[in-house]
């Protein structure tokens, strides 16, 4: 197929920004020794990883708020821990949204909705990260640094996973699918495990996944994400046939790719109480909730009949 004229240019501009220089060696070699996530790629997926981290430093606008202070190191690893999941896709799923606001922590939102009577309510929400549709992402800085330590929690591919989700509409858990795969499977599939994780919650099932994967579809979909590329063995276990179509979406295999590296004891992978407490080793503020995020009667819904 062949590109348009903006492709062509856009194109010849990240190879531009790539000849400038690769972000420093120093910073990057301090990035993976910090960050275990990053410990399992091989040595071409790091080199690509940091090719793609540094387009994202030049291309996006990074906004400190709430009295944060930028600095490279910070910029570097949202960018590392944003860009793997694109590892094996490309970086124009980033292409329509250009800014990353960072707090120094959770942060508060007002809300505001109409009841079934026409009363308006509001209130506040502590989030940790938010995405807009074709507007921005926003992280705290302190979730940030709990992310990509192999435990399940990751705010930044939390919200690149509602991104990617928001390419052909509403964070509504059905992205746009690459070719070859089939929207039934993964209507059918997803459906059925977010039907039967929200039916073990009912239950009061111990469950070392989160909670708030119960949300909606969208939330579902990106929590699972977040634990394909942090705790994938666990989500293999838990809903395979989900591993399974998220190993197709995202082109990557993060089991394949710790299993040298785990304990032989795929018990320890099930045990709810020692991931929820490695999971959260600090105060969190509750999940994020999408801006534009849709309250009615959708969920269970992973399909695109809307469209």
């Amino acid at each position: 197929m062949m590109m348009s004229p903006f492709g062509l240019f856009r194109k010849h501009r990240r190879r531009k920004l790539l000849q400038r220089g690769l972000i420093a060696e120093s910073l990057w070699s301090s990035l993976l020794a910090d960050l275990p996530i990053l410990r399992f790629l091989r040595e071409d997926e790091r080199e690509r990883l940091r090719r793609l981290s540094t387009l994202f430093v030049r291309e996006k606008i990074f906004e400190p708020a709430g009295g944060m202070i930028l600095d490279d190191a910070i910029r570097t690893r949202i960018a590392a821990l944003a860009c793997l999941p694109i590892l094996n896709l490309d970086f124009d799923c980033y292409e329509t949204w250009r800014t990353v606001v960072v707090y120094p922590g959770g942060f508060v939102r007002r809300r505001s909705e109409f009841d079934d009577i026409g009363i308006m309510h509001e209130w506040e929400e502590a989030l940790t990260g938010e995405s807009w549709e074709r507007g921005p992402v926003i992280v705290s800085w302190t979730d940030v640094q709990n992310s990509g330590h192999c435990n399940g929690y990751n705010v930044v591919i939390h919200e690149m996973a509602h991104k990617l989700d928001m390419l052909n509409g509403a964070a509504d858990g059905f992205p746009d699918l690459p070719p070859g795969m089939k929207r039934k499977r993964w209507t059918d599939v997803f459906t059925a495990a977010f039907e039967d994780f929200n039916a073990r919650l009912n239950r009061e099932e111990e469950t070392a996944l989160d909670p708030y994967a119960a949300e909606a579809p969208g939330e579902f979909f990106a929590v699972l994400s977040e634990c394909f590329f942090e705790i994938p063995d666990l989500v293999r276990m838990e809903y395979p046939g989900v591993y399974d179509l998220l190993a197709q979406f995202y082109r990557q295999d993060p089991a394949a790719r710790f299993r040298p590296f785990i304990p032989n004891n795929k018990n320890q992978a099930r045990d709810p109480e020692s991931l929820r407490d490695s999971r959260f080793p600090g105060d969190h503020a509750p999940r994020e909730a999408l801006a534009d995020a849709a309250r009615g009667d959708d969920h269970g819904r992973f399909d695109d009949d809307q469209r």
